[in-house]
This record gives structure tokens, sequence and C-alpha cells, in this order.
């Protein structure tokens, strides 16, 4: 079918004049600029800052005794159960005064005990023969055949053998088994066989040895701390956050724990304590998180990365935090578009603030645009929605 030359020509006419009224219809309609479409959706504020693993029962293992170091068994980096061996000191002293407490004990069993049954038996024998005097000496006096100062020289005698008697007779029982003498001999003992016990130092909790501070030959003393070890059931996070965050921050909230070198694994945690006074050369408050899941792996200092939920609404009017104006505090402005796309300022009351959304509480309702480009009020534009943070 052929198409008249005038007829093509009226076309490709009206085709310029419709092109010509579109170049200048769309300035006038206004530039394109992008928002968002105000709309209903959860939204949980979080706080995120970067802390590092940490022991809340780091064990500082030491001596109880002055010593030498005999050997030493563990280093920095190994793993230890309660009871393994870690140091060992020199026992030459402890062994020889354990040897000396044990010959003390035996001496006291085969030698001073039998030698005291055997003075209080002389004692006793003693006695009785010096008490027959006595008796003799009263008979013969009261006769009138002996004096006075032979009858009182028997008495004195006697008096002498029974205070011999009675010493006799305590030796024996301090002596005696279950007396003073041999519990002082067997605590002797007991305390020689702990110091020697005391030269093998154990682990008293499974953990892994952060630092080691003594080598064989090297001399320690009570008070030395020789091994730290970081206990295996007391990990936690350390987390020094900037004071501006605190307002949000409380105990028992929940948190999720990235370590670095393992970012594929994510560890649920909880706030478990806030530092009393903040550090005012660096301005932030330590915050330990209390770790959840096992987490066998980590290591003490390791860095990680840590999200802390500070609060959740299950459905709140949420806008983009770049389409904001003017924030001071819970109050802002944004840019509206009404029903003409002409653009107004309005006021706006916040809630609830995430990294990219915050809550919209009062000056907005669900589904009116807002812009997040500069524009004047009154001025005319074009609307792109753009998805709101946070949507995939």
């Amino acid at each position: 079918m052929r198409i008249a030359p005038k007829t093509l020509l009226r076309l490709l006419l009206a085709l310029f004049l419709l092109a010509l009224l579109l170049w200048f219809w769309r300035p006038w309609q206004g530039p394109l600029l992008t928002g968002y479409t105000l709309e209903e959706r959860p939204l949980v504020q979080r706080v995120v800052a970067s802390g590092e693993v940490s022991s809340k029962s780091l064990a500082r293992v030491g001596s109880e005794l002055t010593g030498v170091v005999k050997t030493r068994h563990v280093r920095e980096g190994d793993r230890v159960d309660a009871g393994d061996l870690l140091i060992e000191l020199r026992d030459d002293e402890q062994q020889a005064r354990l040897r000396e407490a044990e010959a003390a004990l035996q001496q006291l069993i085969d030698s001073s005990r039998p030698q005291a049954e055997a003075q209080l038996r002389d004692a006793q024998s003693r006695l009785e023969q010096a008490s027959r005097e006595l008796e003799r000496r009263q008979a013969v006096h009261a006769r009138g055949l002996l004096s006075a100062e032979a009858l009182e020289q028997a008495r004195q005698s006697e008096i002498s053998a029974r205070a011999t008697r009675d010493r006799a007779r305590l030796q024996r029982d301090a002596l005696a088994a279950g007396g003073s003498e041999e519990q002082q001999l067997r605590q002797r003992l007991t305390q020689a066989q702990v110091n020697l016990a005391r030269t093998l130092i154990h682990a008293a909790h499974s953990g892994t040895v952060q630092t080691r501070n003594v080598e064989p030959g090297d001399l320690v003393r009570p008070g030395d701390v020789l091994l730290e070890i970081a206990r295996d059931d007391s990990r936690e996070i350390l987390l020094p956050l900037d004071e501006k965050n605190l307002g949000a921050v409380a105990l028992d909230q929940p948190a999720w724990v990235v370590p670095d070198a393992w970012p594929e694994r994510v560890l649920k945690a909880r706030v478990s304590y806030l530092a009393p006074a903040v550090n005012p050369a660096q301005g932030t408050l330590d915050v330990h998180l209390e770790l959840l899941d096992e987490a066998d792996f980590l290591r003490q200092g390791m860095s990680v990365s840590v999200n802390i939920e500070t609060a959740r609404l299950e459905r709140a009017l949420v806008i983009g935090n770049d389409a904001l104006l003017a924030r001071d505090g819970v109050q802002a402005q944004v840019l509206r578009l009404r029903g003409d796309d002409t653009v107004e300022r309005v006021p706006v009351r916040l809630g609830l603030r995430s990294d990219g959304l915050s809550e919209v509480r009062e000056g907005l309702a669900a589904g009116e645009r807002v812009l997040n480009a500069p524009a004047e009020p009154g001025q005319q534009v074009r609307f792109r929605a753009l998805p709101l943070p946070g949507t995939n």
C-alpha cells in the first residue's frame, strides 16, 4: 500500500510537533529526583562496634614455696586440663625435711615411747618402796624408837618419789599413741609432705596458657606470677564502646559476634556487664558480652565485630535516614511531595533509629512520598522511588 506524499508529509509534521511538545513539556514538569515511599515494616535498632576476645577469669599460676625451677612442662598456647603438671621445683630440701619428720616419728614409736613406759614403771616402783619405808618408820616412831628427823627424811623421800612418778606419767602420756608429742610429729610430717607436693605445680582449671614468665633454673618466690592461663569456661568479648552509644545499651540485650578470622561464623552473645565509669582519655566505656554459643576456636585477644540489638519494633512507619533534614534529637524535617508533585517542607517526630532507617511517629503517613535529594519548597519535580535501606 503506497502512502500519498501529502499524507506522509502531514505524518512527519505531526511527529515533529509531538517531539517538540515533549521536549518542552518535560522541563516544565520538573527535574527527576529520588526518594522513598513510606511504609510500615519491622525495625531493629543496633549498635555496631569492634572488640576483642578476653577472659573474665585469667588464672595466675604461682609457687607457694621459694625454690628453683627444675622443669617447665608448658609454653604459650598450650592447652591444659585441670590437674596437668605445669612446673617442677627442685625438691632436695623438702625431701630431706620429709625424711627428718619420718625419722622423728619413728623414733618416738620405737624408742622414746618404750623408754617413757620403762621410766614410769621404775618411778612407780621407787614410789612404792618409799611409801613402804615411810609406813615402817611411822610405826617405829610411834613406839618411840625412831627420831622425828628420821621420820621426816622418810616422808620427804616419799614426796620426792611421788613427784618423780607423776612427771614420768605425764611424760608417758605425752608420748603415748595419740598424745601431744605424736600429734606434733604427725603435723610436722604432714607439713613436710605438703611442702614436697608443692614442688609440683598443677593446673587448677582447664584452659590455654597465655603467658610464661619462668624458665628452668630461675629462682621463684611466693607471689611471683609464673604462668597465666585463660580458663575455657570464661571467654567473653570486651567491647570499648563509644560513650555516645551508651544510652541505647543495657544489660541482657542480645548481641551477635563475628570473629574477623572466621567471618562465616556468627556467635550469639548477651550484654553481661557495663563498666561503672567512662575512660576519659578515649571516651569509651568497657562493655562485656557473655558468649552463649560454644567457641573453642576463639583465642585470647582475637578481634571481633559486634552487633548489639538495643531495641526492636515489629511494625513501624520507617523513612530512610538520608531523607531527614535538620535532625535534632527526635525532631527533624523532610521534603514531602504533594499530590501534584510539588515539594513542601514538613516537620516530623522520630523514634527508633537504625543504621539506615528511622521510625516516624508524627508528621507523615504510610504511602506518602519524601525526597532524599535537595529541592526547593513549591518546586514541581518528577519522582523516582528507591527501595528503603535494608530492603532486598
